[in-house]
């Protein structure tokens, strides 16, 4: 409440003074009378300003007395006394020395540096480039501009269809860290552990901020755990929230693929206040809503109404003339009730974003400023599962409910809470920053469109509640700085040092009984359903597509953590710059941490430095990693088996040789050129090697009736058969090493045409390799290569190596003239590859005659791979976006993304993987090395056809249209 009152005395405070001040209008031009959109526009000694707009103009309310400065890249700055007057145009002199951004990541120095001049490489991304195309929240827009930072959309993979995971480097999302104006934002409570890109990891959910609310992003592409702690072994995520006092901005963009589906509506609006000249407060909201996409194919399911889960034969259709008979009568029903094979739902899902931001500081005295800044989002969203068939002999339907199946739907509900206060001044000839962040985010499954098999036949329940996931952090930190000069044979010396205090929670609630039960709670009974002709077997338990969180899985789990810092940054001469930082940590729940880094940048002439750094780095494991828990109910056979992710805790994981979750630590090497090529044309390039020891990954499942040395170990852990104990298990572990080696290259170019023209160019690429190194498998496993395949398989090895584009590559071009504006930018998203979990070559085993020489060699469970390996070609996709200024405060855009329609290559589809096979060859024999003729869907990626392409390049949407209206009053 004390917020609140707070937050309406800075309002009122800012409404009375602007009463007393006047309004001054005008352009900004370069030199040659061009306009000089993007300009900053700042009434000196406040925080006051806006922005230039499309043809330069600029209108800001101030004091009559007030002095204006006048910013803009690659132009000296000016500094303009109005005395009374109210109209001016402003024109700017090309200076290189202003050409770049000037940036704070990176480095604790009381000055920020232009990002040609630090000593690691950082992106900066503006809100004019955030607002240039269609792309509607943080992470796209990221992973369209900046080579190195890589995010696309999941399908059907749970609640990963709802958070995007993402990565630096071709690192995890979790070995990224994300700030928010500085300060260290909360993770998501999500914890991906499906078949997508950061299976195992935790990661920040980047699109709960508008992008309404967002100044600029700042890339660090370099290792600084040293400088901010944990997460940041690929490098730095800092997004700045507006701190404009520019009155009020209102967009509206409304588009759809060229499919007629996805179509996006998105409304959003900033407005900023100053506060008498002591401050400022900016509000953004922001409401998206997208609409889902389907690029599926058709179920090539032999029999849907007379088949089992996955529509496969009976044993009494036994013949190619039964099957074929049976075939024909299962169409005629499906063309009788008018099933349509596309049953699935294979694309972006549903979403409704609501997002309220705002920022805000106030000169509480002479050298002091209170700041907050904060945010309420939440998000809906649908999306589908598998479709459920609705099979005579299937134990995952109730056909009183469903007589045609049903597509069910986890419709999860994410709130998401941030709060930054705080205080900074100077005190003892340091400045100073006391702040607290606090962050939570919380994700709700609900179930829809579907049913618990196993409760009673028509029993009618349809939607369930599957529990929450909840993830809360509260840090306080405080930090000094002070910039010392000629301190010996030193130009200068920038001293920094602080400490940090944070405390983090991680919840998992049980869902309603029904969501998960085996049969009506309660009655020790459940549903059976017919298994064939003449068997009988239990119904699936649970709701179908995300049975709920059990009672057993519930847990409430919390830890601190205590880090202090130093950091120096000295310039020694004219022409080198080096740094050093140190951190230490203390975490309750796995110990400590040290950390350091040593960076330099030296300048070999005027307009050539070069740069590099070395550092070593820690990521702790997640709450999430170290205590999640499920609990689910799946068939193996035809029989249902319980499936247990275990927490990293569990007495289980103990017994298969797995310790306590430690910290992942890094080696990181960088080493790059900086420079200019011309007056208005800067370059980097920077290599880098991150090496990579005790990486947390998400095992594969151990089954107990495929493995004895599985049975033996749950036996003797306590999960016997007879007490119905977890038959499948799967678990965290620090469980591989691996080396990442890449090569990130900028350039950019602005130009003036003619006297109103101006021309800015963008060429920027990455390439990276991850290798995993080793693997580290317990003692316990060592002796079964299988059980050494199934903690670490080589569909897990893909996801590290190679699931992600090898390169990406952005080119992109922005003119405008007078009211006039055009936008093109091409991405070249590099090849990704997918690989099959079993082994591969097949396991072999050598026949040796009493002599012991070989003799022979044996092919042992032979495995095909062609249609499962697969290497997915490099594509390019172009984005274009025209702007013109109808109005002096009217502007409209339109556009397209994937101009022309580009999509990834398909999956391959395996010739056995057909409706129409009415094969029965039963042959499995070295001799044909494993291959028979009969159905068979599991020998390609498309889950029977319908699951037509790999999303982990730039998803699969094809051309995306677009139009936008902007307002500025």
């Amino acid at each position: 409440m004390k917020n609140v009152l707070l937050l309406f005395v800075f309002i009122l405070v800012g409404l009375a003074a602007q009463a007393q001040k006047i309004t001054v209008t005008g352009r900004v031009l370069g030199a040659a009378g061009e306009a000089l959109p993007g300009s900053t526009v700042l009434e000196r000694g406040t925080s006051n300003g806006t922005s230039s707009g499309s043809n330069g103009e600029f209108t800001l309310s101030v004091n009559p007395n007030a002095t204006i400065t006048v910013q803009a890249i690659g132009f000296a700055t000016q500094l303009i006394p109005l005395n009374g007057r109210t109209s001016l145009d402003v024109r700017l002199l090309a200076a290189a020395q202003d050409l770049n951004e000037v940036v704070v990541t990176g480095s604790r120095a009381s000055e920020g540096r232009s990002n040609i001049l630090t000593t690691a490489p950082v992106d900066v991304i503006s809100a004019r480039e955030i607002r240039a195309f269609a792309q509607t929240d943080v992470a796209q827009v990221l992973s369209f501009v900046a080579p190195s930072f890589q995010s696309a959309r999941q399908t059907i993979s749970d609640g990963t269809d709802h958070i995007d995971p993402a990565s630096l480097r071709g690192l995890g999302p979790d070995q990224v860290l994300v700030l928010v104006n500085g300060k260290r934002r909360h993770a998501s409570s999500l914890v991906n552990v499906n078949g997508t890109v950061g299976r195992g990891s935790v990661g920040t959910d980047l699109n709960v901020i508008p992008a309404a609310a967002i100044k600029r992003i700042e890339v660090l592409r370099d290792g600084a755990a040293a400088q901010y702690g944990s997460d940041a072994i690929a490098g730095v995520i800092n997004i700045q929230l507006k701190d404009d006092t520019t009155g009020v901005n209102v967009s509206t963009t409304a588009g759809q693929t060229v499919e007629s589906d996805g179509s996006v509506f998105q409304a959003d609006a900033n407005v900023g206040f100053g506060l008498g000249g002591r401050g400022f407060i900016n509000f953004s909201g922001q409401y998206v809503n997208r609409g889902y996409t389907n690029r599926s194919g058709e179920d090539t399911a032999p029999l849907l109404y007379f088949g089992d889960n996955g529509g496969n034969y009976p044993g009494t259709a036994n013949t190619p003339a039964l099957r074929q008979a049976l075939k024909a009568r299962d169409d005629a029903r499906a063309a009788a009730n008018g099933y349509d094979r596309r049953n699935l739902r294979f694309g972006n899902s549903d979403s409704r974003n609501y997002g309220f931001f705002l920022n805000g500081g106030f000169d509480l005295a002479p050298g002091f400023e209170a700041y907050l800044a904060g945010g309420l989002t939440r998000r809906e969203g649908k999306a589908a599962g598998f479709a459920r068939l609705p099979g005579r002999y299937s134990a995952q339907n109730d056909s009183l409910m469903y007589p045609n199946g049903f597509l069910p739907f986890i419709e999860p509900t994410i709130n998401d809470r941030s709060l930054i206060a705080g205080v900074r001044g100077k005190v003892a000839g340091f400045d100073f920053d006391l702040a607290n962040t606090y962050g939570l985010n919380s994700l709700d499954y609900r179930v829809t469109n579907s049913l618990n098999a196993s409760l009673p036949a028509g029993y009618g329940q349809r939607n369930f509640y599957g529990g929450q996931l909840f993830a809360r952090q509260n840090s306080t930190t405080l930090g000094f700085v002070r910039k010392l000069t000629d301190v010996g044979p030193l130009t200068s010396l920038n001293v920094a040092f602080g400490g940090e205090f944070r405390s983090d929670n991680f919840q998992i609630a049980a869902g309603e009984p029904n969501s998960y039960a085996l049969g009506l709670p309660g009655s020790g009974t459940s549903r059976r359903v017919n298994t064939g002709p003449t068997s009988t077997g239990l119904a699936a338990a649970g709701a179908q597509v995300f049975p709920g969180y059990q009672p057993t899985d519930a847990l409430d789990r919390s830890r601190t953590n205590v880090a202090g810092y130093l950091d120096l940054e000295s310039d020694i001469g004219t022409r080198l710059l080096v740094g050093l930082a140190g951190r230490a940590e203390n975490y309750s729940d796995f110990g400590s941490n040290i950390s350091g880094k040593a960076s330099a940048r030296f300048s070999i002439l005027d307009n050539l430095a070069v740069r590099g750094a070395i550092s070593n780095g820690f990521r702790a494991p997640s709450l999430q990693q170290r205590y999640f828990t499920s609990t689910s109910t799946q068939f193996v056979q035809g029989v249902p088996q319980t499936v247990l992710t275990a927490s990293n805790e569990n007495p289980i994981v103990a017994a298969f040789g797995v310790g306590s979750l430690k910290q992942e630590t890094s080696i990181n090497y960088s080493v790059g050129l900086a420079g200019r090529i011309a007056p208005s044309l800067t370059f980097t390039v920077d290599a880098y090697q991150i090496d990579l020891k005790d990486r947390i990954v998400l095992s594969t499942q151990f089954n107990r009736f495929t493995n004895a040395t599985v049975e033996t170990i749950l036996t003797n852990a306590g999960l016997t058969r007879a007490s119905n104990g977890a038959g499948i298990v799967q678990f965290f572990a620090n469980a591989v090493d691996t080396r990442t080696r890449g090569l990130d290259v900028v350039l950019n170019e602005r130009l003036a045409l003619g006297a109103k023209g101006s021309l800015t160019l963008t060429a920027a690429a990455n390439f990276t390799e991850t290798t995993v190194t080793s693997v580290n498998v317990p003692s316990t496993l060592v002796a079964d290569e299988g059980l050494r395949n199934t903690f670490f398989d080589r569909q897990q090895r893909g996801r590290l190596e190679s699931a992600q584009p090898n390169s990406k590559i952005v080119l992109s071009a922005g003119y405008t003239v007078g009211k006039f504006g055009l936008q093109l930018r091409t991405v070249r998203f590099g090849e990704v590859r997918f690989f099959d979990a079993r082994l591969d070559p097949a396991p072999t085993a050598e026949v040796r005659n009493s002599a012991g020489v070989v003799t022979a060699i044996a092919v042992t469970n032979p495995v095909r791979f062609s249609d499962i390996d697969q290497t997915f070609g490099a594509k390019w996709v172009t984005d274009a976006t025209v702007n013109f200024q109808l109005l002096k405060p009217l502007g409209i855009a339109i556009g397209a993304n994937n101009l022309f329609n580009v999509y990834p290559d398909k999956y391959r589809v395996a010739a056995r993987n057909s409706a129409t096979n009415f094969s029965v060859d039963p042959s499995n024999s070295p001799a044909t090395n494993g291959d028979n003729t009969a159905y068979a869907s599991n020998l390609d990626n498309t889950n029977r056809g319908r699951t037509l392409y790999n999303p982990n390049q730039f998803g699969f949407n094809g051309a995306f249209y677009f139009a936008r209206l902007n307002y500025t009053l």
